[in-house]
């Protein structure tokens, strides 16, 4: 298995369905907080309800439909990142995100989604990848910004999610745009 580092004490790595248990600990710490945007942070309340979502995920990539990927802290299961809809047909994908709250701002979702976006575009030559988000959900439409996305509209009462109809706003991010980003990023890095 792979591991990635996205910060310090931080590495990105796949979760798999053998690893219910751990992704069922983890989302009884972040549902609270993710839950009101993250449906899997709902809809996972047991052993067997983990196993079946990351089952879902493994049929998914093992389809290449979808990937889903955790973040680890010191060895603990914190959030993650995920391919919700990965489409090569379309060359397009989209990526999602969940985070617990011991684990906010530290920048591991910036860097977990660079990763995973580096690889759609130049490994799997994805040319657009979108970032849905509720209009509500201020801090996801704030890495969404700090990744380089551009909203590109909000889809009116779209979303159903526990009694309310949310408007789904669509970002995206275009191979080339993004290379630019990357490129220009890596750039200043240097002059450090």
């Amino acid at each position: 298995m792979f591991a990635i580092s996205v910060g310090e004490g931080a590495e990105l790595r796949p979760i798999e369905p053998w690893q219910a248990e751990e992704l069922l600990a983890h989302v009884e710490r972040a549902r609270e907080y993710a839950g009101p945007w993250v449906p899997f942070t709902v809809k996972v309340t047991d052993v067997e309800s983990a196993r079946a979502h990351l089952q879902h995920f493994a049929e998914r990539q093992a389809a290449d439909t979808g990937r889903f990927y955790g973040i680890w802290l010191d060895g603990t299961l914190v959030g993650g990142v995920l391919f919700r809809i990965f489409d090569t047909a379309v060359e397009s994908c989209e990526v999602g995100v969940w985070l617990e709250p011991s684990a906010a701002g530290r920048g591991l979702i910036t860097n977990a989604c660079r990763v995973l976006i580096d690889w759609a575009v130049d490994q799997r030559g994805m040319h657009r990848v979108e970032w849905l988000v509720s209009s509500r959900n201020d801090r996801s439409k704030g890495v969404a910004k700090r990744l380089g996305f551009v909203r590109d509209g909000v889809l009116r009462e779209s979303f159903p999610w526990q009694g309310i109809r949310h408007d789904m706003e669509v970002w995206s991010v275009l191979a080339p745009e993004w290379r630019e980003a990357r490129a220009e990023r890596e750039a200043g890095e240097g002059r450090d």
